[in-house]
């Protein structure tokens, strides 16, 4: 697999291929707070009718790394260094997920971030942290 290069950090997210098979959109990710959205498909269902929790952990993961990510101008990239989710709600038809950053310091940031359907209900939550590191050079052909 290739890293996902560009010139402009904020294009990235647009770029990663797992996000965009899930479908996930960025809404926003500025002064370190980030929101998601995703759209419930037949593909992204579970056994009970409702998104996978793969999904929901993704969408909390990804939109906790997005917020850490733009208080440094998206001139860096973040990895998870560890995740703890709780599930609340099966999780139906739209949903949003929100995240901010708590603390950070120059190599770390710590997040949470919570996934809601449309009608407001908490699907799920989470908290996490994350080093920072720098964005991938692209590679020569």
């Amino acid at each position: 697999m290739k890293p996902v290069t560009g010139t402009d950090g904020r294009t990235l997210f647009g770029q990663v291929p797992f996000t965009r098979l899930l479908g996930a959109r960025r809404e926003f990710s500025e002064g370190g707070r980030a929101r998601l959205v995703i759209d419930e498909r037949p593909e992204l269902g579970n056994v009970i009718g409702a998104v996978h929790g793969g999904v929901l952990v993704t969408l909390l993961d990804v939109v906790m790394a997005s917020a850490a990510v733009s208080l440094f101008d998206f001139a860096r990239t973040a990895v998870t260094l560890n995740l703890n989710t709780s599930f609340h709600e099966p999780g139906r038809g739209r949903l949003t997920a929100d995240g901010e950053v708590v603390q950070h310091d120059a190599s770390v940031a710590w997040c949470r971030a919570s996934v809601t359907d449309a009608g407001g209900r908490v699907v799920a939550r989470a908290q996490g942290s994350f080093r920072y590191l720098p964005l991938p050079l692209p590679q020569a052909a």
